[in-house]
């Protein structure tokens, strides 16, 4: 049974751009995966602590000299490396925060780069441990950051996701951006900006679909 991990991570809800285009995705993997599972993860719904020195210490002693606070301080942690671990593919939700991800992203993703989970230096080089999965991207970006644009270098959220994740070694990523949302701020049609970007989701969604037959 096809499980998908669908995470968004903007604060804004009803107006959010990624939050309308990743239930788009959503509903097309829905109706290509009848018998599929989609998990569900809000960041911006639930308190995800700062990585510190005590999270670290848990981190790196041997599970089999866990303590119960060890335990603790790790749960959150655990529970997203296992939806990860469960999902065959995933869809995240990601609008432009000062040219990079959200903080409430940034902070999953520190819980979920954890050494012997997500990675691993066995060999002495690095080596990504969530392998054969897939990913989509959606980002919403309030200005036009494409590639020759005079913006594009200011774009600092597709490098650090498709490093990130190519390093967890997900390097089956499709990213679809939203660009130029200010728009919807100054009168734009909202119907009329997201009808080419929900086309776009959706095809994706199709063309994954297609992957499994």
């Amino acid at each position: 049974m096809p499980t998908l991990l669908h995470i968004d991570s903007s604060p804004l809800y009803g107006r959010s751009v990624s939050r309308q285009l990743t239930a788009a995705f959503v509903s097309q993997w829905k109706a290509s995966h009848p018998n599929g599972t989609v998990a569900n993860r809000d960041l911006s719904a639930i308190t995800i602590p700062p990585i510190n020195a005590a999270w670290i210490g848990a981190v790196y002693t041997p599970e089999e000299g866990r303590t119960p606070q060890h335990k603790e301080l790790l749960s959150l942690s655990d529970s997203f490396l296992a939806d990860l671990e469960r999902a065959d593919e995933y869809v995240i939700g990601v609008p432009m925060h000062n040219f990079g991800v959200p903080s409430s992203l940034k902070l999953w993703i520190d819980q979920i780069a954890r050494v012997g989970k997500t990675f691993s230096y066995a060999d002495g080089t690095p080596k990504g441990l969530l392998i054969g999965k897939k990913a989509t991207f959606i980002i919403a970006t309030g200005a036009i950051y494409d590639a020759q644009t005079q913006m594009a270098s200011f774009n600092f959220v597709e490098p650090y996701l498709r490093s990130l994740f190519g390093f967890l070694g997900v390097t089956d990523a499709t990213f679809l951006t939203a660009g130029g949302t200010v728009a919807l701020n100054h009168g734009h049609d909202r119907d009329t900006f997201l009808a080419p970007h929900l086309h776009a989701v959706q095809t994706h969604a199709q063309i994954l679909q297609g992957g499994h037959v």
